[in-house]
């Protein structure tokens, strides 16, 4: 019986690890669907969309936005309310130039502890801040969840304000100390085509993060996947292209 009785409790221990790791990886996996759809790959194998993470951020977003228009290619950015209001001056230079941006929260949190309430009020908050920053209704609609981390309530109050939820097939790790060619070099390996490629312009926790490596990865990325005949698209662009393909070819990706 002890035996019995220890097998049991064996297995009830599996089984609960086994789901805080399926939960985790719904929650965390940028490709997880468990959760609810989310926006993370496109289906032109020649397309590629650059987003960045964070921002506005001085010095560092008014660099890429010149590398940017010396390309003359459009990326996207995801927007963290508080700094938008810190700098709208900025925000308006990233519409100007044609680059879609998107709605980061205001603060940033971890949106998986959050309640409800909480949840609209970063969302709200951080529309507000980019209207009043001049820019006119946010035209591409688009949320990316702070860390990636969601949770059936995030993606439907996301959802219920016309936002889509937007997440990455490529990440390049560069919100930690790196270089520019360990950022190119994580990129390079996970490209296939019709990537979503999650960038970082800023930091979270203040104004000033230092983004250098990033704003020359991009040098080096453009570069590299231009002479390779990629062009590269904001995430509506990407997203629009996704949604004229047959859903079981998009599936197949």
């Amino acid at each position: 019986m002890e035996n019995l009785l220890a097998l049991s409790g064996a297995g009830a221990t599996l089984l609960a690890g086994g789901a805080s790791a399926w939960l985790g990886y719904a929650a965390m996996s940028p490709r997880s669907q468990l959760f609810g759809e989310t926006f993370f790959r496109g289906p032109n194998p020649k397309q590629l969309a650059l987003t960045y993470d964070d921002g506005p951020n001085d010095p560092h977003t008014l660099r890429l936005l010149d590398v940017l228009a010396k390309h003359e290619i459009h990326a996207t950015f995801f927007l963290i309310g508080k700094f938008v209001r810190q700098r709208p001056d900025i925000v308006r230079r990233i519409s100007a130039a044609g680059h879609a941006f998107g709605n980061h929260t205001f603060t940033h949190p971890n949106l998986i502890f959050a309640g409800a309430r909480r949840i609209v009020t970063e969302l709200q908050d951080c529309e507000n801040a980019l209207n009043d920053a001049g820019v006119g209704v946010n035209p591409a609609r688009i949320f990316r969840p702070p860390f990636g981390f969601r949770r059936p309530q995030v993606l439907r109050s996301a959802r219920m304000r016309g936002l889509t939820p937007v997440m990455w097939s490529v990440t390049c790790y560069d919100w930690k100390e790196t270089n520019a060619n360990r950022i190119v070099a994580h990129a390079v390996r996970q490209i296939r085509g019709g990537d979503v490629v999650l960038l970082h312009d800023g930091g979270y926790r203040w104004m000033g993060a230092d983004r250098a490596a990033t704003v020359l990865a991009t040098e080096l990325l453009i570069a590299r996947y231009r002479d390779q005949g990629f062009e590269f698209v904001t995430v509506p662009e990407i997203m629009a292209a996704s949604s004229s393909v047959p859903q079981a070819q998009t599936r197949e990706r």
